[in-house]
């Protein structure tokens, strides 16, 4: 019996929980008895269910069946990447084109309030930058980015990011480290790999799918010129 029939069998025998709608699952007995596993091979299994995020247990409360956290995939992007079967330049092209999508999608949702709080954090960028302040520009870079997709709401963008963003952060460091030693620019004025933040910004507020679309193309185009 593999993880993913245990998973769906357990989906499948699992009760809502009155007044919380938690998805209690049987005991160790039931289940050995409907499956017709032992009951050591069975607990092996749900330990292992455990450690991944799809069971909660607890003893004398019973064992509940969940949706795991992006903690799961982080953790399969990071071996993946140690045991070399995702390569740093596959995660770099999944998470351009992931970001593409989501500042076409988040053109057509966008509110004023959430134009003004991506545009500050864009200033904060320039700003944090100017003062020689590097470790605030990077957390001003990285949340606009996440509230890209927090705009968009979807909770699959939402996973993916958190995925991708975990494995690819000291990139991302390392790629600011990079631009402020490489980039030229005129007194003040700001970098133009924060500069480049504005044009999304300024897509959103038209509400230009298109537009937003490009104006992501760009930014990357621009942070690979600055850096390679």
């Amino acid at each position: 019996m593999d993880l993913t029939f245990l998973v769906r069998s357990l989906a499948e025998q699992a009760v809502p929980e009155p007044g919380t709608g938690r998805l209690r699952v049987p005991t160790e007995r039931e289940l050995g008895a409907s499956l017709e596993v032992s009951r050591g091979s069975l607990r092996e299994q749900l330990s292992t269910l455990e450690m991944l995020g799809f069971l909660d247990r607890t003893q004398g409360r019973g064992s509940y069946l969940q949706v795991p956290d992006a903690g799961f995939l982080q953790m399969y992007f990071d071996l993946s990447r140690q045991l070399g079967q995702l390569t740093h330049a596959q995660f770099s092209s999944a998470r351009e084109m992931l970001e593409i999508s989501v500042a076409e999608a988040a053109a057509g949702l966008a509110t004023s309030k959430d134009v003004a709080e991506l545009r500050e954090l864009v200033d904060e960028m320039v700003r944090s930058d100017e003062a020689g302040d590097e470790h605030r520009a990077l957390e001003a870079d990285l949340e606009f980015h996440r509230r890209l997709f927090t705009v968009v709401d979807n909770p699959i963008y939402t996973i993916l990011r958190e995925g991708l963003a975990h494995v690819l952060r000291g990139s991302v460091v390392e790629r600011r480290r990079l631009a402020a030693e490489r980039e030229t620019r005129t007194a003040g004025t700001a970098r133009p790999s924060d500069a480049v933040h504005y044009e999304i910004v300024d897509a959103l507020a038209a509400g230009d799918a298109a537009a937003a679309g490009d104006a992501m193309r760009r930014h990357f185009v621009v942070w690979r010129s600055a850096v390679e």
